[in-house]
């Protein structure tokens, strides 16, 4: 519903955010909140983040917040309206941290896992919830149209369980919905116990083939895009990131023994755990609390999901197949922001980016998403979910903006690519004895492409169109082939 109550413009330069702001404020009452959520810096050509100082140059009057996942940075009025100033620091039990200049000790308005002390008052239109309705139908539909018959809601609230249950027994969901309860991290053990339990004793728990709820997902470390995640090395400093630390290494979210005692309670319940783990530090801080359990459970009956483990350390690779752990990792990261990371972290450890080649060498199970934020639309989206475009990225390593690919040892064959977004989907959902794949005995989930993207030229796989799509044998979609 980002763009309910208007259509959000594509921002590729600080000079776009700022004006965009601009519009903002003109329709707004002063004091009111404006956000800018997910738009990301390090596609924006001046790769930074926006000045405290420029944000207080456009909005004198009003809080602004531009956000990318954790963390912010945000105007001299915001951080005066969140009571954040010099001396504060984090009082609620969680991680996080407002940046200072090195040189004069004042702050500089980004904060790191920070955004929840923000109190938005915004004068946006709210939609109702027959609005969140019309907009999700309008969003599986143009799934059903790029081939998707199936999608994880990874970080589903109560408001949005409640909103996919009443259009499932309306019969207004076209595409299979495995919905993941977000936890909060920060409250105590036996609140996460309850909240855990719930799911194990919900009626979506089981489920049926169109909506199911088994799993719940916590935040482990910060963004790859915003210089938070956690990683086994320094970042490095950084005007990019706002870095200034030599030594700062991210944030982990959830310390070593909160998350060993989280994983415990899921395992008790059977339900599975999925966590954003985007560093390979958090990625060795996962495997780590899984090794921690492994006498207690079998891990690989659990299938404990890393969400995005966009780097990971070649011992991660092997630590991961021997334990039987799966990970969810999304290609449009790889093509949107190589150009970035690899400015950044150098070709060299960009081995550890979304090693998928070594993973299925290993024996790991790896599926492939989108992790699709905002708005409607496969390739306007934030970001693209167009799954012909990332089988083409898994297979060439190419990123937007650069004339190389990256670690082209880490690519996929045909067969390898499409198993990622298919059958190894359907086994990090718990359900690849009901789809994934055309079989005897399975539901028949299936599309009918434009070509055969086993034996076309490579470079003609995103082109690919849909002529048709079936969910569970009915037809959901149809189009007729260009002439």
């Amino acid at each position: 519903m980002i763009e309910f109550d208007h259509e959000i413009p594509s921002m590729q330069t600080i000079e776009e955010v700022l004006s965009y702001i601009k519009q903002r404020v003109a329709v707004s009452k002063p004091g009111d909140w404006i956000w800018v959520k997910q738009v990301f810096l390090t596609r924006l050509k001046e790769q930074r983040y926006p000045t405290r100082e420029e944000l207080d140059r456009v909005a004198p009057e009003n809080p602004v917040v531009f956000r990318t996942g954790p963390d912010a940075s945000v105007n001299s009025l915001a951080l005066k309206l969140a009571g954040i100033d010099e001396d504060w620091k984090v009082d609620d039990g969680g991680t996080g941290f407002a940046e200072k200049d090195p040189e004069t000790g004042k702050l500089t308005g980004i904060l790191r896992n920070c955004s929840r002390y923000l109190t938005p008052e915004s004068g946006l239109k709210s939609p109702t919830r027959e609005d969140r309705k019309a907009s999700l139908r309008k969003l599986f539909a143009d799934y059903n149209r790029v081939g998707i018959t199936a999608v994880a809601e990874r970080d589903a609230s109560r408001n949005e369980v409640e909103l996919y249950t009443s259009m499932h027994q309306n019969g207004e969901l076209s595409v299979r919905s495995y919905l993941s309860l977000h936890i909060d991290s920060i409250q105590p053990i036996e609140e996460i116990r309850a909240r855990v339990q719930s799911v194990a004793k919900g009626d979506l728990y089981s489920g049926d083939s169109m909506l199911r709820m088994a799993a719940v997902k916590a935040y482990l470390d910060g963004g790859m895009l915003t210089g938070s995640a956690y990683m086994l090395d320094p970042w490095g400093t950084s005007q990019l990131y706002g870095i200034t630390d030599p030594e700062y290494r991210g944030i982990q979210f959830i310390p070593d023994e909160k998350l060993v005692e989280i994983l415990r309670i899921c395992f008790e319940n059977n339900v599975q755990f999925m966590a954003h783990s985007v560093g390979d530090g958090a990625v060795d801080a996962f495997i780590r609390a899984c090794e921690t359990l492994e006498g207690d459970f079998d891990i690989r009956q659990q299938r404990p999901v890393i969400c995005h483990s966009n780097f990971m350390a070649p011992d991660a690779i092997e630590r991961v197949a021997r334990l039987g752990i799966t990970a969810d990792i999304q290609p449009s990261w790889l093509f949107l922001d190589g150009r970035t990371l690899v400015g950044h972290f150098g070709i060299e450890r960009m081995s550890r980016f979304q090693p998928l080649r070594q993973l299925f060498a290993a024996g790991a199970i790896a599926g492939g998403g989108s992790d699709h934020m905002q708005k409607i639309g496969s390739l306007r989206s934030i970001n693209f979910y167009d799954p012909w475009k990332a089988i083409w990225v898994t297979m060439t390593r190419r990123a937007h903006w650069l004339d190389q690919p990256i670690r082209p040892e880490n690519a996929l064959s045909r067969v390898e690519a499409i198993r990622f977004f298919t059958i190894n989907n359907a086994y990090l959902l718990q359900a690849e004895k009901e789809y994934g794949s055309l079989e005897a005995g399975k539901l028949a989930d299936f599309i009918v492409i434009s070509n055969d993207i086993l034996t076309c030229p490579v470079d003609e796989i995103p082109n690919t169109k849909v002529l048709s799509t079936y969910v569970g044998g009915n037809l959901v979609f149809e189009q007729k082939a260009d002439r």
